[in-house]
């Protein structure tokens, strides 16, 4: 199939639906786990293993299905990825035992990693400079609606509609969905001749140049590191909101929902200013207002001034500036290796998680009633990313002429 000239609605909304994967995969079945540990005879740890065992399947599946697809073609990694991944998730919901449904997690987790590392390359084969920038903004956009409304659908599914096995069933069916989109509206987009096909050395050499490339690695690490930002908000925000602030369940999941509901917004008017505004110039705003709200709040909380208000306002401040930094930093990083889209994909992607698994442990170090290791987990976090996009200054001025045009 040719490569479109232009990224149709089809396209974009097929793209955006395969981002699902991962928040529904992970929020959807959460309120599901007492239930689970019951009936499989295990404990909570044993349950959360679920979690992990999928988390650690999409870091590693990115790294080898978006190395795969810069040798093999995208259309025929995603369509193989999300096929696997649907037949996966409904043999969870008939897993017999613990030590069964890990294993099954995982391979939910590699194999639905395709639609989303595999997806990031096709927009970086189909659009470059701005108009990509707002593509990628616009995906993790809509990709933003799906951790407001998976908690929530979870929960009615798993009261009303059958218990945890109903959400596998429902999260089945909607992989088989995305897999039917992918195959009416995905096209091949990488061409026989952009493809590397000389074998496992040459794959080697690939990931070499993506990393020896000092402005893609420097994006990529303020991308990834904003996001371990917000991990160590997710994984603190039920002691935050609930044991130090005094918020009910129902009201911390609105709370929390809101949140998700700002950085959202925030990512789909970012996509719509990078036509007018230089991508970087953008990121830089966004760790700017990240750093600031973050230190702002660990200040409070450090003098004893911690109210609901401050804390809220603070927050709902930092996740706007997450959401410049989601629609600008992965198309900046991916345009600088427009010869290893999918490489380029499969590491920003790994990485993400991987660091994002390696703040979430720290964050109750002083136990469930103080917000200090939070606060203090997102401005270290936000302070090395502005550090990561300083290492691209230099490497950036040789390339700022493939925005010169569209952005001022």
């Amino acid at each position: 199939m040719a490569t479109p000239a232009s990224p149709s609605a089809a396209l974009t909304t097929t793209l955006a639906l395969l981002s699902f994967v991962v928040p529904l995969s992970t929020d959807m079945y959460l309120p599901g786990f007492p239930a689970m540990a019951r009936e499989l005879g295990t404990d909570a740890a044993g349950v959360q293993l679920t979690l992990t065992a999928f988390l650690v399947g999409l870091a590693a599946g990115q790294l080898v299905l978006g190395t795969l697809s810069d040798r093999y073609g995208r259309r025929g990694t995603i369509l193989l990825g999300v096929g696997i991944c649907t037949l996966a998730t409904a043999l969870c919901a008939v897993a017999p035992s613990i030590e069964v449904l890990l294993g099954l997690r995982f391979v939910m987790g590699f194999t639905g990693a395709a639609g989303v590392v595999v997806g990031r390359a096709v927009v970086t084969d189909i659009a470059t400079g701005a108009v990509a920038a707002k593509l990628f903004g616009l995906l993790m956009g809509l990709g933003g609606i799906a951790p407001i409304v998976a908690p929530l659908a979870g929960g009615f599914v798993v009261e009303g509609a059958g218990g945890w096995r109903a959400v596998f069933w429902v999260l089945a069916g909607t992989s088989a969905l995305m897999f039917l989109a992918a195959v009416w509206f995905v096209p091949e987009t990488l061409p026989v001749d952009r493809r590397h096909t000389e074998g496992d050395g040459n794959t080697l050499k690939v990931v070499v140049s993506v990393l020896a490339d000092r402005s893609y690695l420097g994006h990529t690490f303020a991308f990834c590191l904003a996001t371990a930002a917000l991990f160590c908000y997710i994984s603190a925000s039920p002691f935050l909101l609930q044991n130090v602030l005094g918020f009910s369940v129902s009201v911390a999941s609105t709370v929390f929902s809101i949140g998700a509901l700002t950085a959202t917004a925030s990512t789909l008017i970012t996509s719509r200013l990078v036509g007018r505004y230089h991508p970087r110039l953008l990121l830089r705003i966004g760790l700017a207002i990240l750093l600031t709200s973050s230190a702002s709040a660990l200040l409070i909380t450090l003098t004893g001034q911690l109210t609901r208000a401050w804390v809220l306002g603070l927050v709902g401040v930092g996740f706007i500036g997450l959401g410049l930094v989601f629609a600008t930093a992965p198309g900046l990083a991916l345009e600088r290796v427009p010869h290893a889209a999918g490489t380029g994909s499969a590491l920003l992607g790994a990485l993400q998680y991987v660091l994002g698994a390696t703040v979430v442990p720290l964050m109750g170090i002083a136990g469930e009633h103080s917000a200090v290791p939070l606060f203090i987990g997102m401005t270290l976090c936000t302070l090395l990313a502005v550090f990561a996009l300083s290492l691209t200054k230099r490497a950036s001025a040789s390339v700022s002429g493939s925005y010169t045009s569209q952005a001022f």
